[in-house]
């Protein structure tokens, strides 16, 4: 599979390139790349409404790209599925259309986990300071794991929103998205319930109907596709009451200085002219990882993060933020005296890319008492030598700082 990814021939002086940066965003193969190239030598035209042939096929292959995202996500409805261009995208449009939809009121309260993504967290602001609701973080267990109990005693009549990452982007650790939902809607049937699965769907298997959520984000860059791709997922009856945002071509059905009619699901929510081949080369990425099966990338990243946990703890003095158990294909780090950004630094000098800071994890990282972390983070082209290399130089750039 690496041979798959052209960008991992790279050398970092003589070092070649050990690429530990996937939760910020995956490399992409060279099936994705030649969908780009072929989108744009033999389609492009704008979509919907065009006479031409090859407005025809664009339109085509854009929509069948939606039923791909849709069989991905296990969405009951192509209808359900409204590209963006990501999460943040994604959480921005359904907190806005919800401000607007007079379902949110004084004094409701939003749920956020400690651990979530400012994406996550800014535009529930943003909702509470248009709509008089009330923004609540959900604690977290000294082992920084959810803590399912001080959850659970915070749903009450006024829980109207509940909003939390399927997999932390700062620690790694897999939030228990199934029992939190099921613990939500028993609390109150009517309450939304918004998954971030930024860091899960390059990884995990999803399916929004057995989860029983309301709104699913995710981001194409970090799943093998362009940047300026994802999608948002919606329930049909839900997204069939709330209101559109944008306005302007494609949202519309008839457009009079009296009055507009809006689009049917779900072009209602694709005001303007979409990133067409970025959301075709989404569908070739989503297709190449299906091709080679994520119960497989799962147990793979899963092993190798396993490896590099327990290479860590051996090395000693570092503090490895949640447990062993329980994580997604990332690890974050403390070290005791070191800056995050010095190591971070020396690492890229081995060769080694990993990210440092807060990860947009501000209020986690205040939580935490510090500035950021050292974040490796795995993807399905990562192997047992990319483990070896950045052990090897973990430890010689300790060696060096301390």
């Amino acid at each position: 599979m690496r041979e798959d990814f052209p960008i991992l021939a790279t050398h970092i002086g003589k070092r070649p390139l050990v690429y530990l940066d996937n939760a910020a965003t995956t490399q992409k193969p060279r099936a994705v790349l030649q969908a780009e190239m072929d989108y744009y030598e033999k389609v492009n035209a704008n979509i919907h409404r065009g006479a031409h042939y090859l407005s025809r096929l664009a339109t085509e292959q854009h929509e069948q790209a939606r039923g791909t995202v849709a069989a991905f996500l296990h969405a009951q409805s192509e209808r359900e599925v409204v590209f963006t261009s990501g999460c943040t995208a994604g959480i921005n449009l359904a907190a806005q259309v919800l401000a607007l939809s007079g379902l949110v009121r004084e004094g409701d309260e939003i749920l956020v986990t400690t651990d979530a993504h400012h994406s996550n967290i800014v535009p529930w602001q943003m909702l509470c300071g248009r709509t008089g609701a009330v923004l609540r973080p959900i604690p977290l267990t000294p082992e920084l794991t959810f803590d399912m109990a001080a959850y659970e005693a915070m749903l009450g009549p006024r829980t109207r929103i509940v909003a939390a990452p399927y997999i932390s982007n700062a620690l790694g650790i897999i939030n228990p998205i199934p029992e939190m939902i099921a613990a939500a809607k028993r609390n109150r049937p009517d309450c939304i319930f918004l998954v971030d699965g930024a860091q899960s769907t390059a990884h995990m298997a999803v399916d929004v109907q057995a989860l029983g959520c309301d709104f699913y984000v995710f981001s194409g860059h970090k799943v093998y596709a362009p940047t300026g791709t994802g999608a948002l997922w919606g329930r049909e009856e839900l997204l069939e009451q709330l209101p559109p945002w944008l306005g302007g071509g494609e949202m519309i059905k008839e457009v009079s200085f009296d009055g507009t009619t809006y689009n049917d699901l779900p072009f209602k929510y694709e005001a303007g002219t979409p990133n067409i081949a970025g959301n075709i080369v989404l569908a070739a990425a989503l297709d190449y990882v299906q091709k080679i099966g994520l119960n497989y990338i799962d147990e793979h990243e899963q092993r190798l993060t396993r490896n590099l946990y327990d290479g860590l703890t051996a090395l000693g003095g570092i503090d490895i933020l949640g447990p062993r158990e329980g994580r997604g294909a990332l690890i974050s780090v403390l070290i005791p005296g070191v800056h995050h950004y010095d190591l971070g630094t020396l690492l890229d000098q081995m060769g080694v890319a990993v990210r440092t800071g807060h990860h947009c994890c501000q209020p986690l990282m205040q939580y935490l008492g510090t500035t950021g972390t050292t974040r490796y983070s795995f993807a399905l082209y990562n192997n047992d030598d990319d483990v070896a290399a950045a052990l090897s130089a973990t430890e010689r750039a300790l060696n060096m700082l301390r």
